[in-house]
């Protein structure tokens, strides 16, 4: 993998020329003023915006119902304004326990996971200005299978979550510390911050790989396959407030930084004389991203193509302006995620498909189509 130029790789681009800061891309006749397509490319977005929170909001409801003891949407609404004191309990103990206690705390734990993914992803492959990035491409998703795995090996299941976000932070700095090492002048570069992540990636990835073979039982095995496939499964109102916390605390300071993001589309040269710090905007960004990748992966595990397909798919909709692309590229993952995971917890039941194996199956298929599409436009 290779850091590439505004024009992407194969044909895919991450950042097409004619991005303005903040802005969307300049499309069609020179004639036409950049008021006028403003205007056009934001009325694009806000539509896409609001129809997506809508959409949003269905499938939170729509999830919750689905499952081995069907529920309405009215008895979901019931209960979620009872427990927020909009309303008198009208479901029975049992009714009202699978919607808030087993199957609300997952859906929500699914979309504040496939939003973080989809987000971390957009501004990857921004900072990198590779569209093949993804949130896992400095290490984080290989790191915190050691800390996940070395803790269910011990049998520390309770302290899974702590010690995945940890393993995530040690193969940030690793990767972070071989990259300043191996760059020039103590600088981030991209092409050298990707391929330290490689390195890093390989590595914990043996790392995991001799815990699994040494120490793994039975009884151990397939809890950490679950994990590492990827999975929702056992989430709780604690991991909806890790995930949450975490979309919430660095989301929000990612979405901010599309000016940012707009100008690291031209180059490094093109972001200076823009007034962009480079390289303190670039290691904030990356670091916000490793930090959020790292908490998402501690409550769900290993879980692919988001952050890598839904940006592309955004792009093809509102273009490739992240004053857009970021907030509807988190709400597109939610929405998907939310869906994969429903798909994942019902189509094989009783039995239940970790949901990473889901997301695979569909975002490869997903990719290999916007590849050909891209290389048809180009």
């Amino acid at each position: 993998m290779r850091a590439t130029g505004p024009a992407g790789v194969d044909g895919l681009r991450a950042a097409p020329t004619g991005v303005v800061p903040g802005g969307t891309a300049s499309r069609g006749p020179a004639s036409r003023g950049p008021a006028s397509r403003g205007r056009r490319g934001g009325g694009r977005a806000l539509a896409a915006g609001l129809v997506g929170l809508v959409l949003l909001a269905v499938s939170l409801v729509v999830a919750v119902t689905l499952g081995p003891a069907d529920l309405s949407p009215g008895e979901v609404l019931a209960s979620l304004a009872a427990h927020l004191g909009f309303g008198e309990p009208t479901l029975s103990p049992l009714r009202d326990g699978i919607v808030w206690q087993l199957r609300m705390p997952r859906v929500l734990t699914a979309a504040a996971v496939g939003a973080g993914l989809a987000l971390c992803g957009a501004v990857m492959q921004a900072i990198t200005r590779n569209p093949l990035a993804d949130p896992y491409l400095l290490g984080l998703s290989s790191g915190a299978s050691v800390g996940a795995v070395v803790v269910l090996v011990l049998g520390w299941g309770l302290l899974l979550p702590l010690a995945a976000f940890g393993g995530a932070v040690l193969a940030l700095v690793a990767t972070l510390g071989l990259a300043l090492a191996a760059g020039r002048g103590g600088r981030l570069a991209p092409t050298t911050t990707v391929l330290a992540g490689v390195a890093v990636t390989s590595v914990f990835g043996a790392i995991t790989s001799l815990v699994i073979f040494w120490s793994a039982t039975n009884d151990s095995y397939r809890e950490i396959l679950n994990w590492l496939l990827g999975s929702l499964s056992g989430t709780d109102w604690t991991s909806v407030a890790i995930a949450g916390g975490a979309l919430l605390v660095v989301g929000a300071p990612l979405i901010a930084s599309a000016r940012t993001l707009d100008a690291f589309a031209v180059g490094e040269s093109g972001a200076a004389a823009l007034g962009v710090h480079v390289a303190r905007s670039r290691a904030l960004l990356l670091g916000g991203t490793a930090l959020l990748t790292g908490a998402l992966v501690a409550v769900s595990g290993s879980i692919g193509f988001v952050g890598l397909v839904l940006p592309h798919a955004v792009r093809l909709v509102i273009g490739p302006g992240h004053r857009a692309l970021l907030p509807l590229s988190a709400i597109a993952g939610a929405i998907f995620l939310v869906w994969a995971d429903t798909g994942a917890r019902t189509l094989f039941d009783p039995r239940e498909l970790p949901v990473g194996i889901l997301t695979a199956l569909i975002g490869g298929p997903v990719f290999a189509w916007l590849l050909l599409r891209s290389r048809r436009n180009a």
